[in-house]
């Protein structure tokens, strides 16, 4: 079916554009978001991947960085070639990995609130009486005394030095309610 007339318009020619530096921001935001900051702030745009991290002590090729010797027959002797290793220009980008990595991991595992103040509440009302838990009208999932002992173990485990002071503010209650 043919265009309706008068609907396309001639294309003009931008002279107020600068095309190089059109070029090339389009050509760094196809570029993929480097996640690491430390290479990403070593990054320079204007060298390939390889030279980029040559010049930072990292490899791009594993294989090609640390290869594999080849079994040498007993008979002949053949002289191995070291080849030049490269210049290593950003020795902090390496540095700063390695320091990184050396950081005890952070244990990322914490427990919800509800399951704190219902873990609190429990040992509050009941003590140690887990069949009187399960009977607990705030027992909304209606789970059995064992899960609740499991509940209040966990939360022992995550939590020890909390749940040492929650027991012995429970104490200290008693004590002036006698």
């Amino acid at each position: 079916m043919p265009k309706a007339k008068g609907k396309t318009r001639r294309q003009k020619f931008g002279y107020n554009v600068n095309r190089k530096r059109l070029n090339r921001n389009a050509r760094r935001k196809a570029a993929p978001r480097i996640e690491c900051s430390h290479i990403r702030h070593a990054w320079d745009h204007t060298k390939s991947v390889r030279q980029n991290l040559a010049e930072m002590g990292l490899a791009m090729d594993p294989n090609k960085a640390v290869p594999l010797r080849k079994r040498k027959v007993k008979g002949m002797e053949v002289d191995v070639e070291e080849r030049p290793k490269d210049l290593v220009r950003k020795p902090y980008v390496v540095n700063d990995l390695e320091a990184e990595a050396s950081l005890p991991e952070k244990k990322g595992n914490t427990l919800s609130r509800d399951l704190i103040e219902y873990v609190h509440y429990m040992v509050e009302n009941h003590g140690e009486d887990y069949k009187a838990m399960a009977r607990d009208e705030k027992n909304y999932y209606q789970d059995t005394p064992k899960q609740i002992r499991n509940k209040i173990n966990v939360y022992k485990r995550f939590y020890p030095t909390e749940w040492q002071s929650f027991v012995d503010s429970l104490q200290n209650k008693k004590m002036e309610v006698d």
